[in-house]
């Protein structure tokens, strides 16, 4: 009886045994627990070692019950080799607590972030957000309050992001805020969903209020933006990277506050492909006030895309186009081939009040994947004769972002 009551006691600690954290001289390493929540020992590693520091994750999976802010690091090294498990089963907790990031009333899981920090997944890493109850919870929904991004990089000065896995977000992958000279690479995404629900808002990556990103060699499937671009971002470049089931090389949403104006400028695609994308290589807003300026989307290869190449100044409501003050100008389209679900190439509306100026386009092949001749709906282009790329009709103001049929 006695030694039954041992080995009851002995289960019981080793199931309630937590993540341990050793400091030596300037790194901290972690070690998981395997059972229960790793995360107060993730955020006391992170806080030993915050500055001129090293932290290792050693292998093994890390439970993740709560919401961390790991920001203000300074000259931080974070090498992780294990499975880091955001937690489903206490839905409620992580919608009432979930971190704003004051962008469209969202919220992330992750707050990670500082001056000179590097965070290395060696191809080890794996970050897994559980989120197929979220797609379900959420029922084709756009932004259900609460539901987490899972990892943003947060007031930040000289981040490095390489090799690591992500699988099954909650919301967005990632993404880069009130940041510069951030540069992400070598990171393989997936989310998608299992049952009747579509993985909606499970963007790759989304840059807001930032300047000096520079993406490279990703590789993402989701059910919404690959790589998109919002609001007051400069000098944003992506190189070499494949998406999936997605909406591929995007520009906005923009224009979203008609109280504050959105600027994108020097932003440069290269070497992207899109499978079985929505649109390949377009530029949306709301009809609000800002400019979008010197985008380059150049070397994109796709193959069934919705509607590769498509401009609107009214996204989602296709209402008020004509009042947006969104300037769109010296906009290039670079080598640009592939096929086309329907026998639509673009569908390019740009509004009346801020007609696009100075598109350009150079050595565009898109053909309908089941034959016939592909069109080109233009309106308000003020350099429409001579951008390129002949127009054959005129764009309705409210043309969908998404096509059902050939037109």
């Amino acid at each position: 009886m006695i030694l039954h009551t041992a080995v009851l006691l002995l289960a019981s600690a080793v199931g309630l045994a937590s993540a341990e954290v050793v400091r030596q001289g300037s790194t901290c390493t972690v070690t998981p627990s395997g059972t229960s929540d790793d995360t107060p020992q993730i955020l006391s590693a992170f806080r030993q070692c915050s500055v001129d520091s090293s932290i290792v994750f050693r292998e093994g999976t890390y439970n993740i019950r709560q919401v961390m802010e790991t920001t203000n690091l300074r000259n931080v090294s974070v090498d992780i080799f294990g499975r880091w498990v955001w937690s489903a089963d206490n839905l409620q907790y992580w919608i009432a607590n979930t971190l704003p990031v004051n962008y469209a009333g969202l919220y992330t899981a992750w707050k990670f972030g500082g001056t000179d920090v590097s965070l290395r997944g060696h191809g080890r890493a794996l970050f897994d957000g559980n989120g197929q109850v979220w797609i379900d919870e959420n029922r084709n929904g756009s932004n259900r309050r609460g539901r987490p991004i899972n990892f943003t990089i947060w007031n930040s000065i000289g981040i490095l992001v390489d090799g690591v896995t992500w699988r099954q977000s909650q919301f967005w992958h990632t993404f880069v805020a009130y940041s510069q000279n951030v540069t992400m690479t070598n990171l393989d995404m997936n989310t998608t969903s299992n049952s009747q629900w579509t993985a909606v808002n499970t963007d790759g990556v989304d840059t807001w209020n930032s300047r000096d990103v520079h993406i490279a060699n990703w590789r993402v499937v989701s059910g919404d933006d690959c790589l998109s671009v919002k609001g007051n971002s400069t000098n944003i470049d992506f190189k070499n990277v494949t998406c999936y089931e997605s909406g591929c090389a995007v520009i906005g949403s923009m224009g979203s506050n008609a109280q504050q104006p959105d600027y994108v400028e020097n932003v440069h695609y290269e070497d992207i492909r899109c499978f079985h994308s929505s649109n390949a290589a377009w530029i949306k807003s709301y009809p609000g006030r800002g400019h979008v300026r010197n985008v380059t989307f150049k070397n994109i290869e796709f193959e069934d895309v919705n509607q590769p190449v498509y401009i609107t100044p009214c996204t989602y409501s296709g209402q008020n186009c004509d009042s947006s003050r969104v300037a769109i100008q010296d906009v290039s389209w670079i080598n640009v081939r592939g096929t086309s679900r329907y026998n639509i190439a673009a569908g390019m509306y740009c509004s009346a009040s801020a007609p696009c100026r100075n598109l350009r386009f150079e050595n565009i092949d898109i053909r309908p994947k089941n034959g016939g001749t592909a069109k080109v709906l233009c309106s308000n282009i003020q350099n429409q004769a001579t951008m390129g790329w002949q127009c054959t009709g005129t764009c309705p103001a409210n043309w969908p972002q998404q096509l059902n049929g050939n037109r």
